[in-house]
């Protein structure tokens, strides 16, 4: 049995996330998740709520509340959607906790010790209408370097070049569109990430398996321009974790909060104290996934994330943990993903655009739109989800290939020889062959799982799925039973074992199915099918099964375009 850490990069507080946000992080991490368990290893799966910043400030002020409890009643929302998404996350938690809060004083306290800190004062873009300093990511101008003019003052979007706001040309408040700004002088701190870099690299070397999408985008931040820069740690905000050193206080930096790309991957360890503290036990129940001298030196650690969030999982987190000199898990394989893109155009949610999450699931189940996420999943390029894309997904796989699988066994197992496994007739040449074949797919399915292969895996699912069907359409029990009902029994017994072995296989994918399937016959057994031909029996003669619900409903043309209508305008 392995022990594997899994964690999603963690969804921002300020509303509810699109559909492509879901593809990008939390979902292929549940799959992996639940695949991982499937397989009878342990796991802890982690994700959290990112809390603080500028844009958790706004938000609370726009809703007109107080922003911590706004950020408490988001979470609740946020954990509600996941819930309807059946995301089986260990623990869902929060990166305002006072876990976060000492962790994240504790790592600057001694990265300051080895001398990875410095005090910098600099001029920094001050609004003067907005009567504040304006966070980089809330200054837009024009890139100097590609000529994007949406760019952030910290990343170009664009061309992902790294930038400080004082390099945009024409530079302008997204809080109020404002242009009047100017250079004020504040004082920060910086983890001196340049003198980590030579670590940094080796390290990302040394992942030989990683994609391609992650590691180019590490190196292009560790090589572009001027290499790798120090990064600012601290923020002139009101709302965040008190700059302090460890527990002590921090001359000079009174009143400021950490940075919120600081403390937001430290949650990743504090949300799994947050699971110990919950679940009432000790700090060693957590250590032993986070710290390898306290029993992490046998956890695989793998990271899901979309291809924005990559620089700072590969650089500045991992610098937060190099540098502080202590003996915290590393990342062994960080899963990217590209963008997934709506109906001709970008999900954003900044800009309402595109499906999000609660209004998916006020129009269909969970598995509906699971399925179609990750057989679509955005690994090698930008995917995008269209109307006709989903539906004829919906309707061919999941209703026409397993959903009509099910219901023709079931009910022509009921009609002819009732509610109870046949017990007549001996396996033959095409159930031995079905078996060979069934085998042989399974073993392709969990290389591809392993792998992390998300649209392969899901594509060898479905093939799974078909030779079901194949093998029912060339046996025709509908026809034998007339001639030689003794076999027929035996084909209608290999078929409602097979129902069984797809429930085991497609749960990753969609649970709720999965969960119906197992409950229809009449097992919770959930055993992973190693041993094949033991798994083709183990429904044996005489046990009940009952017809379940229709699985899966066929999306109607009307429906499709009544949806489209409804999505192609911007959410308020």
């Amino acid at each position: 049995m392995a022990r594997i850490l899994i964690t999603s990069a963690i969804p921002y507080i300020n509303g509810i996330k699109h559909l492509g946000n879901l593809v990008g992080s939390q979902l292929p991490a549940d799959l992996f998740a639940r695949y991982m368990r499937a397989r009878g290893n342990e796991v802890m799966f982690i994700c959290a709520t990112d809390e603080h910043g500028t844009p958790a400030e706004l938000a609370a002020a726009k809703a007109g509340q107080p922003v911590a409890e706004y950020c408490a009643e988001m979470h609740q929302v946020q954990a509600e959607i996941a819930r309807g998404f059946r995301l089986s996350f260990d623990h869902f938690g929060r990166s305002s906790s006072p876990r976060n809060h000492a962790l994240t004083q504790h790592f600057a306290g001694r990265l300051a010790d080895n001398g990875l800190i410095r005090e910098v004062s600099e001029k920094m873009i001050y609004s003067v209408d907005d009567g504040r300093f304006l966070p980089d990511r809330y200054v837009e101008g024009t890139c100097p370097n590609c000529g994007y003019d949406s760019a952030r003052g910290d990343q170009c979007d664009n061309c992902t070049k790294q930038l400080d706001p004082a390099d945009l040309i024409n530079p302008r408040s997204t809080i109020s569109g404002s242009t009047n700004l100017e250079l004020r002088e504040t004082k920060h701190l910086y983890l001196m990430q340049r003198s980590l870099r030579d670590k940094l690299e080796a390290w990302i070397d040394s992942k030989h398996d990683w994609p391609v999408l992650t590691t180019s985008i590490a190196k292009k931040w560790l090589n572009d321009g001027d290499g790798l820069q120090d990064r600012g740690i601290t923020r002139d905000l009101h709302w965040g974790i008190p700059v302090k050193r460890g527990d002590q206080p921090w001359p000079g930096m009174e009143g400021k909060v950490f940075y919120v790309w600081f403390d937001a991957p430290i949650e990743y360890i504090a949300a799994t104290a947050e699971w110990a503290d919950a679940n009432g036990l000790d700090d060693a129940a957590w250590q032993r996934w986070w710290r390898t001298d306290k029993g992490a030196d046998d956890v695989t650690y793998y990271q899901f994330m979309g291809k924005d969030n990559v620089p700072f999982h590969t650089l500045s987190f991992p610098a937060t943990i190099l540098g502080s000199g202590e003996p915290w898990k590393l990342v062994d394989y960080l899963k990217s993903f590209n963008y997934l893109n709506y109906d001709g155009g970008q999900f954003s949610t900044s800009r309402g655009r595109g499906v999000f999450m609660d209004q998916a699931l006020s129009i269909l189940p969970s598995d509906y739109w699971r399925w179609w996420l990750l057989s679509h999943a955005p690994e090698s390029s930008d995917a995008e989800f269209t109307w006709e894309n989903f539906q004829s997904s919906v309707n061919k796989d999941l209703a026409d290939v397993l959903g009509n699988l099910v219901s023709r066994v079931t009910k022509f197992a009921t009609s002819k020889f009732g509610a109870t496994v046949p017990a007549g007739g001996q396996f033959g040449a095409m159930e031995t062959a079905l078996i060979a074949d069934l085998g042989a797919r399974i073993r392709e399915y969990e290389s591809l799982m392993q792998a992390m292969e998300v649209r392969k895996a899901a594509a060898e699912l479905r093939a799974i799925w078909v030779i079901g069907n194949e093998y029912l359409q060339a046996a025709a029990p509908w026809t034998v039973v007339k001639t030689d009902p003794e076999q027929a029994q035996a084909m209608i017994r290999l078929a409602l074992n097979l129902i069984r072995v797809y429930a085991i296989l497609s749960q990753p994918f969609i649970p709720d199915a999965s969960a119906a399937m197992m409950a229809a016959m009449g097992s919770d057994d959930w055993t992973w099918p190693d041993d094949l031909p033991a798994a083709m029996r183990a429904l044996e003669p005489g046990a009940a099964f009952s017809v379940p619900e229709n699985l899966f409903r066929k999306i109607t043309d009307e429906e499709r375009a009544e949806w489209q209508a409804r999505f192609a305008g911007v959410r308020t």
